[in-house]
């Protein structure tokens, strides 16, 4: 709850400060409320054209407009009305700057008015800015209570950004894209390529994927095209070239994926190993601190209990491979307790046990958990769990595929998530993505197969995920 100081309760060298970190977010969200989308200050841009992200410089206006806000909501406070402000910008800002933001009342004026100094200094002393602002300060007591202020969801795909940026520091991933055939699907293998992440080779008709091409405007005559007709035939030569040593990876292209993982999962031929295969999705949802891990949203249709424990293992790795140190498991139920008459409450309370015992390994592990708790601290909190996992989880494991795709597709379209999906527990990382997906969400895929390559070959990932909010 803000309180004012009326006009005739401030004296001459009363003063107030705030400290404000500079965020990433709050670059973009004074882009989008200024108008001002000059690129030097926004992050994850390469606005020198070096080919590397470059570090933003906070907008000089943005540190100013700080100086509101001790006015606004402290001194005077609610009910302050600007008459005029000077500013002299001494140096520029960067993310993760400190910012002390300090007024001082240096001269009471007529019809209410109050003068003050203001100055912008970093933790270490260093001033920013400096100026003079003039109010007309409230002549009555005025509380406001700011937590009824809506909440801004900034849409912000950062942790895609980061896998895409580590991914490229790797040598590219010949790929078997079997049947690019249609422009989505070919655009994806393509800028993948453009990115160096993948040295794609193209299988499938000859004539509907130089069509795509063509409806693209690219030109694909530096890719091998093996030219097969049939899309359950291309599939099969795509696995093949993965036991011919020409692929270490394959990709969905314009087909159904049951057509894809006949050939994956045969006996004779295909990808299998001696752990179960299962899908996982990584889901980069703006707001959260890492991305979100859910598995299996598309293989496993009713797992039973030793299938998850391969589907919870893979998910794992995945996010191992992301970066992510000790990953933070929620196995998912409809109740935090374990009830007999829901045997996904079962299975999640004996695959919590098997990562204590070390049958499942390489994170924390709790279930079951619902989907609040397991995500949301305070939930957590509300129904008293103690754990290193409920408000905090980076990896789903949902009870069955309906619903871990009800859930995957829930963030995607209503929490604006963008997501990557990948087979893992194969020979070679498959590429799975929906026939809708657009491009973009077949480049994040690719990264994360070229990462998830790197950790299986190397036992290392290509750098930690920092788990604090930027």
């Amino acid at each position: 709850m803000a309180t004012n100081k009326t006009y005739d309760q401030i004296q001459v060298g009363d003063s107030a400060e705030i400290v404000r970190e500079c965020s990433s977010n709050d670059l973009l969200v004074f882009a989008h409320a200024s108008g001002n989308h000059n690129p030097i200050h926004l992050p994850d841009t390469d606005w020198t054209g070096d080919g590397e992200i470059d570090k933003p410089v906070a907008p000089a206006m943005w540190v100013g407009c700080l100086v509101s806000a001790v006015l606004g909501n402290i001194l005077p406070g609610p009910g302050t009305i600007y008459r005029s402000q000077s500013f002299r910008f001494l140096t520029g800002a960067a993310v993760g700057d400190k910012l002390h933001v300090r007024v001082t009342a240096t001269e009471k004026k007529a019809d209410n008015g109050i003068t003050f100094d203001m100055s912008v200094t970093r933790g270490d002393g260093t001033r920013l800015v400096e100026g003079i602002a003039e109010v007309t300060a409230p002549t009555q007591t005025i509380e406001f209570d700011s937590s009824n202020i809506p909440a801004l969801l900034v849409q912000r795909h950062r942790h895609f950004n980061g896998m895409i940026q580590r991914a490229k520091t790797l040598p590219s991933l010949p790929t078997a894209v079997a049947a690019p055939d249609d422009p989505n699907s070919l655009e994806g293998a393509l800028m993948a390529a453009r990115e160096g992440l993948i040295e794609p080779i193209l299988i499938g008709a000859r004539d509907r994927i130089e069509a795509a091409a063509r409806e693209l405007g690219e030109d694909i005559g530096a890719f091998e095209l093996i030219d097969i007709e049939d899309e359950m035939e291309a599939a099969g030569r795509a696995v093949a070239l993965v036991h011919e040593g020409r692929a270490k990876a394959v990709m969905k292209g314009h087909l159904h994926t049951d057509h894809l993982l006949h050939h994956v999962v045969k006996r004779d031929g295909g990808l299998r190993t001696k752990r179960r295969i299962s899908h996982v999705f990584v889901m980069d949802i703006p707001g959260r601190k890492t991305p979100v891990l859910i598995s299996d949203a598309a293989i496993n249709i009713s797992p039973d209990l030793m299938a998850k424990v391969d589907i919870t293992q893979n998910a794992i790795d995945a996010a191992l491979a992301l970066g992510l140190e000790t990953p933070r498991v929620g196995v998912l139920s409809a109740i935090e307790t374990v009830n007999p008459a829901i045997p996904s409450s079962l299975d999640a309370a004996v695959l919590s046990k098997m990562a204590e015992r070390g049958q499942i390994t390489g994170a924390v592990v709790d279930g079951p958990l619902a989907m609040d708790n397991a995500i949301d601290v305070q939930a957590a909190r509300t129904k008293g769990i103690t754990s290193l996992v409920a408000g905090h989880a980076e990896v789903l494991i949902v009870p069955n595929l309906e619903s871990g795709n009800m859930l995957a597709k829930e963030l995607t379209f209503i929490a604006h998530a963008e997501a990557a999906g990948l087979v893992i527990g194969a020979k070679v990382p498959v590429v799975l993505t929906s026939r809708a997906d657009d491009g973009r969400a077949r480049l994040a895929s690719c990264a994360l197969a070229l990462l998830y390559m790197h950790w299986q070959t190397t036992g290392s990932p290509a750098g930690l995920l920092d788990r604090e909010e930027d």
